[in-house]
């Protein structure tokens, strides 16, 4: 990730019991390590970041607080605030990214799935002697009882707001939320179990729709025309790609991608009125009427 100096700031990959996780700062053009500093806890997610009053901050999920690093004239510390999120012997997962929208930051639980856990727990990561089958599918049940949270923190207080869209037990999923702004509206899901929710964000978080699929990756928003677009493996193993209706849940379009296998990666937004699409197995672009 880049500061807005130009500063690169990436950290290793850690969960619970495995340490302190490294943040490392690097000059951009000769990659000279700048700054390193080891946090309290490990970190599964990604990195976020965000720039006041010529401060940058940058977000640290952990395994059981939210840390803020503040970089005052190109030297990082760990800022005081952070916010608890989970305790070590909660029935929850960590969080995995956090998406920095309207003043907080977004978030999921119940992250560390069992196909995330032999990842992590393999070293080099990832790197299986033997082919790991379905060690590493993340349709596994969840090693917790926990129910799916999405996570709402105050960037300037560290309060936390949450809600359990689906209440159905062993939630799981591998990729971060979104909050859409403009229409009031963040949309969660549950991997493991399936639904996809949007959640009023007026006030307190309250479910505004529930939709019968199930999204694996981190959806694109068109807010001009309130449509949001994600994945839906359905039960006959095909991975589909669903526009849905952001105030409503009316699921406008589906488009059958020919792949297999859903993944957590990404959708890419095209220019018009459409996205791109990567698995394992197939690379897709898709459009709509």
């Amino acid at each position: 990730m880049a500061l807005s100096d130009g500063t690169l700031v990436n950290k290793d990959l850690r969960l619970e019991g495995q340490g302190g996780t490294t943040l490392t700062f690097l000059e951009p053009q000769e990659l000279e390590v700048l700054h390193t500093l080891v946090l309290p806890e490990g970190s599964m997610g990604r990195i976020a970041a965000d720039h006041h009053d010529g401060v940058d901050s940058v977000y640290v999920p952990g395994t059981e607080h939210v840390w803020k690093i503040d970089v005052v004239n190109g030297s990082p510390s760990i800022a005081d605030w952070k916010c608890r999120y989970r305790y070590s012997d909660s029935q929850s997962g960590l969080a995995w990214d956090s998406c920095i929208s309207d003043g907080y930051l977004w978030l999921m639980d119940c992250g560390d799935i069992d196909a995330v856990r032999s990842i992590h727990r393999t070293f080099p990561n990832g790197r299986f002697d033997q082919p790991p089958g379905k060690r590493v599918s993340w349709q596994n049940p969840a090693p917790w009882t926990g129910a799916q949270r999405l996570l709402r923190i105050n960037q300037s207080s560290g309060e936390l707001d949450s809600i359990e869209p689906f209440g159905i037990p062993g939630g799981g999923i591998f990729a971060p939320p979104v909050n859409i702004p403009e229409h009031e509206v963040a949309v969660a899901w549950d991997s493991i179990n399936g639904g996809l929710a949007g959640i009023s964000t007026s006030g307190s978080l309250e479910p505004l729709w529930h939709l019968n699929v199930k999204p694996t990756m981190q959806p694109v928003v068109f807010p001009e025309s309130g449509e949001l677009v994600i994945n839906d493996f359905t039960d006959d193993q095909s991975d589909d790609v669903v526009v849905v209706d952001i105030r409503t849940g009316e699921l406008l379009a589906r488009v059958p991608t020919g792949s297999r296998v859903a993944n957590g990666m990404f959708l890419s937004a095209g220019d018009q009125r459409d996205v791109y699409y990567c698995s394992t197995l197939t690379w897709a672009r898709i459009s709509w009427a």
